[in-house]
């Protein structure tokens, strides 16, 4: 299991995202299955907009926890952002980049992190 740190920042990424409407967040453990990080987050937002508006909030929040990405991807785009973090990245899409590449369904035999782990209100959406 990611240990303490790692986790506070899962969750505080997965609060950022649910304050600006992110729906069907869920995380992953993967450090057992890959080598280049130990667990993704994953979530999705309504349009182009959104998505840039949930990975800006990603950033501010751990930015301000001490924490800022190692690399960026499709900020310009808006319709697939990746935030590495290196023992973390997360993954913001529109609902359609995210049915068409599958990261869930690849992903599926990784122990998934719940939304107690990861301090989402169980109201929210999933």
């Amino acid at each position: 299991m990611a240990d303490a740190q790692l986790m506070d920042s899962l969750r505080t990424a997965a609060q950022a995202a649910a304050d600006k409407k992110a729906f069907q967040i869920v995380g992953f453990e993967v450090s057992d299955l890959t080598s280049y990080t130990d667990s993704l987050l994953i979530c999705s937002g309504a349009s182009d907009r959104q998505v840039a508006a949930i990975a800006n909030a990603v950033q501010r929040q751990l930015k301000e926890a001490g924490r800022r990405p190692l690399h960026v991807e499709g900020e310009r785009r808006a319709d697939w952002v990746l935030l590495d973090y290196g023992e973390f990245v997360v993954h913001v899409f529109t609902e359609e980049r995210r049915i068409y590449y599958g990261l869930d369904g690849l992903w599926g035999d990784a122990p998934k992190l719940d939304a107690v782990k990861l301090g989402i209100d169980e109201g929210h959406p999933q």
